[in-house]
């Protein structure tokens, strides 16, 4: 009888194991998503070189438009930030991340 109390209340337990698993899974997909200055340098950079292309086959109108969703979604994630705690100079590098972060999977 104890053996199959001690089972289901100790730390081998199904719903522990489970518990462990789901811990394991998120952080791994947060280390995947993860990204940091340098991509983010990177993620602008791509940006610009998109920009010129865009510029030189489309025309201005069209730079304008895709500059200005580059904007719009860097004033987004800075209002979110600061919304959630970001103050000063760490909002706008977690806006900056945030939108040009992607560069990490170029």
């Amino acid at each position: 009888m104890e053996h199959g109390s001690e089972r289901e209340s100790g730390d081998g337990s199904a719903p522990a194991r489970y518990n462990q698993d789901i811990h394991d899974e998120r952080h791994s997909v947060r280390e995947a998503l993860r990204a940091d200055l340098p991509a983010a340098h990177m993620g602008l950079g791509v940006t610009v070189i998109i920009l010129i292309v865009v510029a030189s086959f489309s025309g201005f109108r069209w730079t304008l438009i895709v500059a200005g969703a580059f904007v719009a979604w860097f004033i987004l994630a800075l209002a979110v930030v600061r919304v959630g705690s970001g103050r000063g100079w760490d909002a706008v590098r977690r806006a900056y991340i945030a939108t040009f972060g992607w560069g990490n999977w170029i």
